[in-house]
């Protein structure tokens, strides 16, 4: 593939965390096509990390913000104004909820929580859209994150996946207020990934283990597959893709249930344990049995019965 896929495009990427994160998978695909990029970063001890990783990529644009702060964002926007006459994409990956709050039941969700989250993980990339749209004098695209939580119930997603599923909802109208302007807006939903966010997940490490046996390409998606899947929706390769949810993953959509998490994750291993068992369970029965057949001296009715019991097991051991 050309380098030059990105040439010319200036974008914006926001919520990058560390190099684990998704969004530096897409910021690295799309500078690999050339395009130019700046950062936002929230609180000090997070511009300690952006600012190495945006020199990696030859951009000197680090920029705080905090989303859930309306003259935060109006001040990242005129700053952005100052270095660059036009913008061409915005990435949007941040999302934000207690992790106390992630554990137990949905329903014990606090209303503080809730609204906290709602207004960081959701209503942020609405508000960025508003300020982005103006900058955006030759169309565009606005890419945000979802997930498969929005979809289904997962263990500990809680109150992320209703905010993820009215995310989802605020794509398709976003799409049709900023389409008339050449404005695309998209959102990828990845399978699990280890990323920082995803940390206060409970029980997550079971989710990746579970996707990873039950996925067709028998591993996890990673952050350069899904930066590859934003380098399409970001370019004009997507050009004619809008208010759509891109599935980037590696499993074909199904999820561990709720409850009990950990113990559904490893059924094929139990499988596997519990066949073991009988096998092995077998095999000491028959050797009893045939124990007693030479004490006893006797014959045909206890081979029938060894029989009998050797076709039981191996039911057993096919269920």
């Amino acid at each position: 593939m050309s380098n030059s896929l990105m040439a010319g495009k200036r974008g914006l990427i926001m919520g990058l965390a560390n190099d684990k994160s998704i969004a530096w998978g897409i910021a690295k695909a799309c500078a690999e096509q050339g395009a130019e990029l700046a950062f936002s970063y929230q609180g000090d001890a997070l511009k300690k990390r952006v600012a190495p990783l945006a020199e990696q990529l030859g951009s000197d644009i680090v920029l705080p913000c905090d989303v859930s702060d309306p003259a935060s964002i109006d001040a990242l926007f005129a700053d952005l104004r100052n270095r660059w006459d036009n913008l061409d994409f915005i990435v949007h990956a941040i999302g934000f909820s207690d992790k106390n709050e992630l554990r137990g039941r949905y329903v014990d969700t606090s209303r503080d929580n809730f609204m906290m989250t709602m207004d960081i993980s959701v209503y942020s990339f609405t508000a960025v859209a508003q300020r982005a749209e103006k900058m955006m004098n030759n169309g565009g695209a606005m890419l945000t994150l979802t997930y498969y939580g929005a979809e289904q119930v997962m263990p500990h997603y809680n109150v992320m996946g209703v905010a993820k599923a009215a995310l989802e909802a605020s794509v398709k109208y976003l799409a049709e207020d900023l389409g008339k302007d050449g404005i695309r807006v998209n959102a990828i939903s990845a399978g699990p990934i280890k990323t920082l966010a995803a940390s206060g997940i409970g029980d997550f490490r079971y989710i990746l283990k579970w996707n990873e046996l039950n996925s067709p390409l028998r591993r996890n998606v990673s952050i350069d597959d899904v930066g590859k899947s934003a380098l399409y929706l970001l370019s004009d390769l997507s050009s004619g893709v809008t208010g759509r949810r891109n599935q980037t993953k590696t499993s074909p959509g199904r999820s561990p249930r709720p409850e009990p998490a950990r113990h559904r994750l490893f059924d094929r291993k139990k499988k596997c344990r519990s066949r073991r068992g009988h096998r092995r369970q077998q095999r000491q029965v028959e050797n009893n049995e045939m124990a007693e057949l030479h004490r006893s001296g006797s014959g045909l009715v206890d081979v029938r019965r060894i029989y009998r019991l050797h076709a039981d097991h191996m039911i057993a051991g096919i269920h």
